[in-house]
């Protein structure tokens, strides 16, 4: 018969969750609960890889029960270096693996149980992410075609052909990097920016659609609910384009012989 321990040898470690007062301490372990900090501290500490994180975002968060900061007795919230942690976390999960808040809750209540363990992991500045691109987040069209590696001249034919579009001050977003390298790759093959507009109207019409979706929490006043609504546009448009890669990839296939 096999021992106990033995058993025990033979089973995937998983690390002890340590206990305060008899209660399994939640994650991140070993941080400190001492909550000193408000709001204005934390989007300060989060803003090296969040910076556009705001106060609005992080309430939304605690309503979702993610992250519970210390209440004064005259209200205001109070946040310690443990819930730090945890709110990147949770904007890590988002950004790079576009999480739904709901798998995000089921992974924290892991981790609170101890069935699974995460490393923290030290706050790292945003460069080719999709927050952060420079000190500003914003490209001019000359720093854009510098970052892509292509002609100046490239970027002003897919600006002309309303392919990109800059901002009210003539500035690219965090995204125009890819649109650019993606266009100047096609081009190799023999596709030219005209043919790039199609893209741009499939793309206009799935925004459409997000947008009719969270017209309804951004018609509320609450920032709670505005919150709410970015939270659920980037949701639902990542799965837009996942349906438009597998479709195009699934088409694409029954052109092998």
């Amino acid at each position: 018969m096999t021992s106990a321990r033995a058993q025990r040898a033979s089973q995937p470690a998983v690390p002890d969750a340590a206990e305060v007062d008899g209660e399994v301490e939640s994650w991140p372990r070993g941080i400190s609960r001492r909550a000193t900090m408000r709001i204005s501290d934390v989007l300060a500490a989060l803003e090296i890889e969040f910076p556009a994180v705001t106060t609005s975002k992080l309430r939304f968060l605690e309503e979702q029960g993610l992250v519970e900061p210390v209440r004064t007795p005259s209200g205001y919230r109070q946040y310690s270096p443990a819930d730090i942690e945890r709110l990147r976390f949770v904007l890590r999960q988002q950004r790079d693996r576009y999480m739904p808040l709901k798998v995000i809750g089921e992974r924290l209540a892991a981790l609170d149980a101890g069935a699974e363990d995460e490393p923290t992991t030290p706050a790292r500045l945003a460069t080719r992410d999709g927050v952060r691109q420079s000190s500003h987040g914003r490209w001019t069209a000359a720093a854009l075609a510098a970052e892509a590696g292509v002609p100046e001249n490239l970027v002003s034919e897919l600006v002309s052909a309303g392919v990109l579009r800059p901002n009210d001050n003539g500035f690219f977003d965090p995204w125009a990097r890819d649109v650019v390298s993606s266009a100047a790759a096609l081009a190799e093959h023999g596709i030219d920016v005209r043919h790039l507009r199609q893209f741009r109207a499939a793309a206009d019409r799935q925004v459409d659609l997000v947008e009719q979706l969270v017209a309804p929490l951004r018609g509320q006043r609450s920032a709670s609910s505005r919150a709410h609504a970015g939270t659920l546009a980037a949701e639902v448009g990542e799965l837009c384009a996942r349906m438009h890669t597998a479709l195009v990839r699934a088409s694409v296939a029954d052109l092998a012989p």
